[in-house]
């Protein structure tokens, strides 16, 4: 198959974590006889240096012209000063909106080599597996008005939904509980707030649709607590943007480290897989980002855009391996400086445990 794929690395450790992402899609193109290919632009701080904007015409057109887009990290402190709509994450939530996805699928998977890495005791966080299907579109971080008046020192926004967009993205989390252990964990604030009163709703509204669906609501404050509690007890977790935005940043906790969390932005006209982490401006350059989050991200590419999912399976069992064998990044090292390896060894490590897999199902297959 042939599958257009846009990178924009981005700012901080965006080009290094992508770069070694970049190079394990690049070996399962290779292994099965797929054509990848890869078109670079420019987002964030990088394109402001050289475009004088977050998001050029010509990212929006490469991205555009692609099957999937896959993104690095987004942010620089150097332009902190700059107005909100001119800074480095605003070229991330326009793209968002260019490319329509509404649904980001955040994956949450307790590594059992990395039970000791997290705070929580190992058997709260043991046979955790936690899907967060986020709306990106809607809520305060889109809603109309919003202002700053520096004059009055009056802030304003304003979380806005519609019953359809409701709707759209209850969808893909019902239809994914089906796939998973079919429970489906809504999140809002009904208690006060009305657009989660709607929210509330229109999830009860859908569930006769849905008959082998076990639908719980969850208060997003009681969901942080539970979250670290009782991780286990949760399959398909859906929120409105803000709350999935944080509960999602949360289960890094549940993983050991943001740095293992992939995402998907799935719905719109191109989806967009990005790794949850931020850019981490203060280790850009020094090996000790993470590339597992983004090499995870790029399994999400292989399954949702490639409909790749033996593949998908392959590269994260490999990442499975690698940890199994006592490989850790800075982040998730615990102390343990004797297996700590860099950006780029973690990259290599992985892509020889996935090269050794796919041999070992040629050989089988008598390929």
């Amino acid at each position: 198959m042939k599958l257009k794929i846009a990178i924009l690395a981005g700012d901080g450790i965006g080009p290094e974590v992508t770069r070694e992402a970049q190079t394990i899609l690049t070996a399962v193109a290779e292994a099965g006889g797929h054509e990848f290919v890869f078109t670079e632009a420019q987002i964030g701080g990088v394109a402001i240096t050289a475009h004088g904007t977050p998001l050029p015409q010509a990212t929006i057109d490469a991205c555009l012209d692609s099957d999937a887009v896959l993104l690095g990290a987004v942010g620089d402190n150097k332009f902190n000063a700059l107005p909100p709509d001119k800074r480095p994450e605003a070229g991330l939530l326009q793209i968002r909106q260019v490319l329509g996805g509404f649904a980001n699928l955040r994956p949450a998977v307790a590594y059992p080599a990395l039970a000791d890495n997290s705070p929580l005791r190992p058997e709260v966080t043991k046979g955790c597996d936690i899907l967060f299907v986020r709306e990106l579109l809607g809520g305060l971080y889109f809603g109309q008005p919003r202002s700053w008046n520096k004059t009055t020192n009056e802030a304003i926004n304003t979380m806005r939904y519609t019953r359809d967009e409701v709707v759209r993205v209850a969808r893909v989390a019902f239809e994914l509980a089906d796939k998973r252990r079919k429970k489906l964990t809504s999140v809002d604030k009904a208690n006060v707030l009305e657009c989660s009163q709607l929210w509330r709703a229109t999830v009860d509204s859908l569930k006769p649709e849905y008959p082998d669906i076990t639908v719980e609501h969850q208060l997003v404050d009681s969901m942080a607590m539970h979250l670290m509690n009782v991780p286990h007890n949760f399959d398909v977790v859906l929120t409105e943007n803000l709350f999935g935005d944080i509960l999602s940043d949360e289960s890094g906790i549940i993983t050991g480290s943001l740095g293992m969390l992939p995402s998907a932005t799935i719905g719109g006209k191109v989806n967009l897989y990005e790794p949850v982490h931020g850019s981490a401006p203060d280790i850009a350059g020094t090996g000790k980002a993470n590339p597992l989050g983004a090499i995870l991200t790029a399994a999400l590419v292989l399954r949702h855009s490639g409909g790749l999912e033996e593949e998908a399976r392959a590269v994260e069992a490999a990442v499975t391996q690698v940890l199994n064998a006592g490989h850790r990044t800075a982040d998730i090292a615990r102390g343990n400086t004797a297996a700590t390896v860099t950006t780029e060894q973690m990259g290599k490590l992985v892509h020889s445990a996935l090269a050794e897999s796919i041999d070992r199902q040629q050989s089988l297959h008598g390929v």
